[in-house]
């Protein structure tokens, strides 16, 4: 299984080089399809939305989008084959929360571990948290049916907010160390943060990803990153 998770995308030769070598092929010879779903639940998540595709359009061979939402009223023969096709899946960044949710109500949870025998996963930001051990939740709020991840001082959109990932790896991470769009992710509020859970964490900034090849776990950074061993 071949998984790269990012904070905030290709953002670095090194970064991409890594990509190709988990490809076995330059990005022009393959196929991706992405989806953006995470993204709709932000602020002018539309504009992001479209901003974000254009980004993730590294000149590939195909590309392709997925949305998510859509996937429970269609038939799986309408969406399926073009996923079954792509070379990698991208699952973009936006509401944790929100994403999780789809993630699980479309039934890509279920689809992920088969398609993934032969695909590269790219994740970023939330789409990198949902193959990792778990996510973070004020406990107190999710009691009520409110997830908010206090952390990052994000809160999922009601009724449409779950907890659950596909816990491909066994460690969590902490993306965007340093970024100045979340000025809560400090080295120092990490620190903090690695204290709440109970395995590993990575923490990392928009310059850093995790190449991962069956469970072996390779940084590749340009930029800064800590490891909080258990």
């Amino acid at each position: 299984m071949k998984l790269l998770l990012t904070s905030a995308g290709i953002t670095n030769d090194s970064i991409r080089k890594a990509l190709e070598e988990l490809l076995g092929k330059p990005v022009n010879k393959s196929k991706a399809i992405c989806i953006p779903t995470a993204i709709y639940a932000m602020p002018n998540g539309g504009v992001y939305g479209w901003q974000m595709l254009k980004e993730l359009d590294l000149g590939w061979e195909e590309y392709g989008t997925l949305e998510l939402t859509a996937v429970p009223t269609i038939q799986e023969e309408d969406w399926l084959p073009s996923v079954e096709a792509a070379d990698i899946i991208i699952v973009g960044g936006g509401n944790t929360g929100y994403l999780s949710y789809w993630m699980e109500k479309s039934g890509f949870f279920d689809k992920l571990p088969g398609l993934l025998k032969t695909k590269v996963y790219l994740g970023i930001s939330a789409g990198s948290g949902m193959v990792t051990h778990s996510l973070n939740f004020n406990p107190a709020k999710k009691q009520a049916g409110i997830y908010w991840d206090d952390e990052y001082d994000e809160y999922a959109p009601l009724h449409a907010a779950s907890d659950q990932t596909l816990p491909l790896v066994g460690f969590v991470i902490r993306p965007h160390l340093g970024a100045d769009y979340f000025p809560a992710a400090t080295m120092a509020n990490m620190t903090l943060w690695a204290t709440k859970v109970d395995v590993p964490m990575y923490a990392f900034d928009d310059q850093t990803a995790l190449k991962i090849i069956d469970g072996k776990v390779e940084v590749v950074s340009e930029g800064e990153w800590k490891l909080f061993e258990k």
